[in-house]
C-alpha cells in the first residue's frame, strides 16, 4: 500500500501545474499522485496524461466533467488507495525535502494517526517577508497527542487544507461531502472531519507553499465579494454538518466553535466591504439562520466581540469592522 495519496485538482492549469506535480515526484514510490483534470479546456489533460505515461505506478491521470474544486477533491479521494490523503492545489507546491521527512514519519507509526499537521507559508507575490502559519505555540511537537493536550490556537490560526494530512479511511467514514461548482469548500474539508479526529501528530516544518497573487484567484478580496453567495452557502453547510455545541470533547468543541466563528465573520465582513444593501440583507439572513438552527451557538456568537462587529448596522460600526479586517489582512496577507 502507498503511504500517501496526493490529489492535485486541475482546471485549466497548464501554466503552473507542472511545478506542483514536480514538487511531489521526489517522494518516489511512497506516494501516488492523482491528477484530477476537472473538465479543462486548455492543455491540462495532455499534461496529466504525459505524467501518467512517464511515471507509471506513481501518477494517475483522472479526467472528469467539470464539477469544481470540491468535486475534484472528492473524485481524488474516491480513487485514492494510500493510507493517508492530502490535497495540493495546482498553483501551489510542496517543499519536497519536508515531504520526504513527513513520509518517513508516517511510515514510523505503529498505529496510524488520524491527522498529521504541518506548517504552510503564504507565498504572496511581491512580498519579501512571507507569513508562515505554524502551530508550535499550541501543539506538542514530534509526538502523538490528543485534543486534551492542545493549547488554544490564536484567532486566525487554524488547521487549513494546506496543513492537514488525514488518515484516508477516517476521511471516508466521517461523512464528508463537498458540493459541486462551489468555491471555499476547503473550509468544509477541514471542519467536518475534525470531530472524528482522535490521534494527531505535529511536525514543525513548512511543507506547503500557498501561492497568492493572481487577480482571478478565489481568495482575492474582489473575487470573494463577487462570490459572496458561495461563501455564505459554505457557511450554512458547516452549520448543518456539525452541531458544534453538542461536540462532547471540550477542546475539539472550542476549536470548532472558533473556526465557525471566523468563517461567519468572513461572510459578514465581505457583505460590509461590498457596501451593497442586498449583501447586508444576506448577512442578516445568515445570522437569522444560525439563530433558528442553533440558538445556543447564535447566543454565544452574537454576544462575542467578533459577532458584535460583524452584525454592525451603523455606518460607524461597519467602518470599524472594515478597519479590523484590513489590519488582519496586512498582518497575515491572506488575500
Amino acid at each position: 500500500m502507498k503511504i500517501l495519496s496526493v490529489t492535485v485538482p486541475c482546471y485549466n492549469s497548464e501554466a503552473y501545474m507542472r511545478h506542483a506535480i514536480d514538487s511531489i515526484l521526489p517522494a518516489g514510490e511512497d506516494v501516488e499522485i492523482l491528477i484530477v483534470d476537472d473538465g479543462s479546456t486548455d492543455g491540462t489533460a495532455g499534461i496529466a496524461d504525459e505524467y501518467e505515461k512517464k511515471y507509471p505506478g506513481i501518477v494517475q491521470a483522472i479526467h472528469k466533467e467539470n464539477g469544481g474544486h470540491g468535486d475534484a477533491v472528492m473524485c481524488g479521494l474516491s480513487h485514492a488507495t494510500g493510507l493517508y490523503f492530502r490535497v495540493l492545489d495546482s498553483d501551489d507546491w510542496f517543499d519536497n525535502e519536508v515531504l520526504q521527512k513527513m513520509i518517513r514519519q508516517l511510515r514510523s507509526f505503529e498505529e496510524p494517526v488520524d491527522l498529521f499537521i504541518t506548517d504552510f507559508v503564504y507565498d504572496k507575490t511581491g512580498v519579501t517577508r512571507k507569513h508562515v502559519m505554524q502551530y508550535a505555540n499550541a501543539l506538542p511537537e514530534d509526538r502523538v497527542f490528543t485534543w486534551e493536550e492542545m493549547h488554544n490556537l490564536h484567532t486566525g490560526q487554524y488547521i487549513l487544507m494546506h496543513s492537514a494530512t488525514y488518515r484516508r479511511e477516517m476521511l471516508l467514514e466521517c461523512g464528508l461531502s463537498l458540493p459541486k461548482h462551489t468555491f471555499y469548500v476547503d473550509n468544509l474539508y477541514v471542519y467536518v472531519p475534525m470531530r472524528f479526529v482522535r490521534r494527531m501528530y505535529y511536525m514543525h516544518e513548512t511543507l506547503y507553499h500557498y501561492y497568492i497573487g493572481r487577480e482571478d484567484q478565489s481568495v482575492h478580496e474582489n473575487v470573494m465579494i463577487q462570490r459572496i453567495d458561495q461563501q455564505m452557502l459554505v457557511n450554512r453547510l458547516m452549520l448543518e454538518a456539525v452541531d458544534v455545541m453538542a461536540v462532547s470533547e471540550e477542546h475539539c468543541r472550542k476549536y470548532l466553535y472558533s473556526y465557525f466563528e471566523i468563517i461567519t465573520a468572513i461572510s459578514s465582513i465581505l457583505a460590509i466591504l461590498s457596501e451593497k444593501p442586498e449583501n447586508l440583507e444576506k448577512r442578516d439572513a445568515l445570522w437569522e439562520t444560525i439563530r433558528e438552527k442553533n440558538p445556543e451557538l447564535y447566543q454565544k456568537l452574537a454576544h462575542g466581540l467578533i459577532g458584535s462587529l460583524c452584525r454592525a448596522r451603523s455606518r460607524a460600526g461597519m467602518g470599524i469592522s472594515r478597519i479590523v479586517y484590513h489590519l488582519a489582512d496586512k498582518v497575515v496577507g491572506f488575500n
